[in-house]
């Protein structure tokens, strides 16, 4: 017979979290009329991290999706007029994708829709329950790797913006 689980609880709870940290990010982006899905409004913000217009294989990779899967996102955004598929001008048999201006406008107002989803969600903490939640998250999210220089986040503090459940 085997023990049973105590952390079974904590885990159901942590993924009603995400599930409920989602449907009120997709209730926020709705709300804004973009015109996005959550999986578009993902590869925008991933997009957004590159110094330099990226190959789809390497949004594909980053993303950690089939490469097919990007270039079904890229189409709906292209149609939108989003993004802009783009010759390498190294090699021109190599198309990289790049944000339009509309695509920069978007991206601003997603940040702004779940800038507003995590406020919703932390709203019902006090300051110093905040504090707390930010250090445990910042452990789960870092992993093991915290606080020896393996974050590959550009670090987050609990208390910064932009950190937390508003990632």
């Amino acid at each position: 017979m085997t023990a049973p689980d105590p952390d079974g609880p904590l885990a159901e709870q942590l993924l009603r979290l995400t599930r409920r940290v989602h449907r009120i990010q997709k209730r926020h982006l709705e709300r804004r009329a973009l015109g996005i899905t959550p999986a578009q409004s993902r590869l925008l913000r991933t997009l957004a991290h590159y110094g330099s217009p990226p190959r789809m294989a390497d949004l594909a990779e980053r993303l950690e999706v089939v490469p097919r899967a990007v270039t079904t996102l890229v189409d709906g955004l292209e149609a939108a007029g989003k993004v802009r598929r783009a010759p390498d001008p190294a090699n021109r048999r190599v198309i990289r994708i790049e944000l339009t201006d509309d695509g920069r406008a978007t991206l601003r107002e997603v940040h702004r829709a779940r800038r507003l989803a995590a406020e919703e969600i932390l709203a019902p903490l006090t300051e110093e329950q905040r504090t707390v939640l930010g250090g445990l998250l910042d452990t789960l999210v870092d992993g093991p790797e915290a606080g020896r220089g393996g974050d590959d986040q550009g670090g987050c503090g609990a208390g910064q913006a932009g950190c937390g459940a508003g990632r």
